[in-house]
């Protein structure tokens, strides 16, 4: 396998795993694994979560495609370092620059991440698995548009629509 179709495997592994990402939040965390993802929509009692665990879940396939490229089948190796990557830039903007678990030394202000976090706290403007918007976090719509949504859906919720 050449090195460019190395790259440009790990990249669109990397940029698929938004979306990936984006469904496993809202119909896995948001569905049925709701009673682990719970935790991170309530005030946190510790250092860790309930929530944490996904972690070890998605980290496990990247390990299994990084160990079958090593050893099997090279086009499994740049898949796995893609999840990784993915998991890595999830973790330290998530959970470090959003809701401030560690330092990240990254400054929040500019326009790019300014518009992630608003559009997470809108995610978490809701405790409970109905009505959330905004499940992606790389790619996020403006924080109106997820404004309007949001008064769409408790306004349809309230009015039993």
């Amino acid at each position: 396998m050449s090195v460019i179709s190395m790259i440009l495997l790990f990249v669109a592994t990397f940029v698929g795993m938004e979306a990936f990402a984006w469904a496993m939040h809202r119909y896995v965390m948001h569905g049925p694994m709701w009673d682990w993802h719970r935790s991170h929509h309530e005030p946190r009692g510790g250092v860790l979560e309930k929530n944490d665990l996904f972690a070890v879940v998605f980290a496990a396939p990247a390990i299994v495609l990084i160990a079958l490229g090593l050893h099997v089948w090279p086009w499994a190796l740049p898949a796995g370092l893609g999840v990784t990557a993915y998991g890595l830039v999830y973790f330290i903007f998530h959970d470090g620059l959003v809701h401030r678990r560690f330092p990240t030394g990254i400054d929040g202000r500019s326009p790019f991440w300014r518009r992630r976090i608003q559009a997470h706290r809108l995610h978490h403007a809701i405790r409970t698995r109905e009505n959330c918007v905004s499940f992606g976090f790389l790619w996020v719509r403006s924080a109106r548009a997820l404004k309007a949504e949001l008064a769409h859906k408790l306004g349809s919720s309230r009015s039993g629509a």
